[in-house]
């Protein structure tokens, strides 16, 4: 099979804090008037597989495409417990969502199974003016003084509450109590796990039960790391071109996003090699692979998978473009080769010394 440019049908999540802007802001088709919550772009999961919708692997699951390509998909980026090592969505937050927090490492080696730790980040696509995300604590915490306050129903005071805006990005690592504010929608990069641990849901009465939704306060207190928050965003770095600017918004230890904005009428190579993911935001353009034989147009709200073993590929913009690429930290290429003693650098010595035959003023050149 041609490796190819991947777009995969979008998974709807229907939530009770979800409504309908992932269709008014993102060119979603919900086909329902529920209120929805989450798009799912790129999954790879044991109850939900994203399914390729157009090209050579038109129908197939990204976990098969994982088996079938495997370092042609992937290139050197690790499998997460066997399977794409992220999990790429879309939220809109219509209300709050539960104040939570995901697995830590310890409690993903204590459960195992489907329980993975989970690293995620927010990127900002729109906010109302009051839009906000809660992270971390507004001030020391101890578990106790929290535990009682998750009974007192008064779990969101102690957290730190950050107005947002569009074009900012939050990291949230495991063991990070947060919550998304209403009014707010993101794109959201993550490692692939789907487990939340609930401690307080604003007092929410879901409509279908006439209940609140079950909490998981026990579990979430083994996990939540109750230190203060400053409320910063990463520190932001920015390379330009006449045509091409990238900004770095997030780095940590499970993937890089940056922001890509093209200017329209780009058109060059795209260096494959290894796997790449771009959200995209604005913009119209296409991709020219299989010699030229193949392309794969894609627009705003769509999400494509870059396979690192695409080969040669081009990318034409037919209007101004921005996306989100998002990759895998790899270590560098020279992680192997010796170093140098630093003792011996410090040690000036005849044998550290290259002799350059530079010729004096006098003599000229021949």
């Amino acid at each position: 099979m041609t490796i190819a440019p991947l777009i995969f049908k979008p998974i709807f999540k229907p939530k009770i804090w979800g409504g309908q802007r992932l269709e008014s802001q993102l060119g979603k088709t919900l086909g329902t008037n529920e209120p929805v919550g989450e798009s799912w772009e790129v999954a790879d999961l044991e109850e939900d597989q994203s399914v390729v919708v157009a090209g050579p692997a038109k129908g197939r699951t990204l976990g098969q495409l994982v088996s079938e390509w495997g370092p042609k998909l992937v290139g050197r980026a690790p499998l997460f417990e066997g399977r794409f090592p992220l999990l790429i969505k879309f939220l809109d937050a219509h209300q709050h969502l539960s104040v939570q927090v995901h697995p830590d490492e310890a409690m993903a080696r204590k459960l195992g199974g489907s329980v993975r730790v989970k690293h995620e980040a927010w990127y900002v696509l729109h906010a109302e003016p009051d839009g906000c995300i809660y992270r971390g604590f507004n001030r020391d915490v101890s578990r106790d003084e929290y535990m009682q306050a998750i009974e007192n129903g008064t779990a969101a005071d102690l957290l730190l509450h950050i107005p947002v805006k569009t074009g900012q990005c939050y990291y949230l690592p495991s063991g990070t109590i947060h919550a998304l504010g209403a009014g707010v929608v993101v794109a959201e990069v993550q490692t692939p796990s789907d487990v939340t641990y609930r401690v307080y849901d604003w007092d929410r009465v879901d409509p279908a039960t006439g209940e609140g939704r079950d909490l998981h306060i026990d579990q979430a207190l083994e996990c939540i790391r109750f230190e203060p928050d400053d409320g910063r965003q990463q520190d932001r770095s920015h390379v330009a071109s006449v045509w091409t600017t990238v900004t770095r918004v997030c780095t940590c230890e499970s993937f890089i996003i940056e922001q890509v904005r093209m200017v329209e009428g780009v058109e060059q190579p795209i260096p494959t090699g290894e796997l790449m993911i771009w959200i995209v935001l604005e913009g119209q353009a296409e991709i020219e692979y299989a010699s030229g034989k193949e392309k794969l147009t894609f627009g705003p709200g769509q999400t494509v998978v870059v396979p690192a073993g695409l080969g040669d590929a081009m990318i034409r913009t037919d209007t101004k473009c921005v996306w989100l690429e998002v990759t895998i930290p790899l270590p560098s290429d020279l992680a192997d080769f010796p170093r140098p003693d630093r003792a011996a650098l410090n040690e000036p010595t005849d044998a550290g010394l290259v002799q350059l035959n530079v010729p004096r003023a006098d003599e000229g050149t021949k």
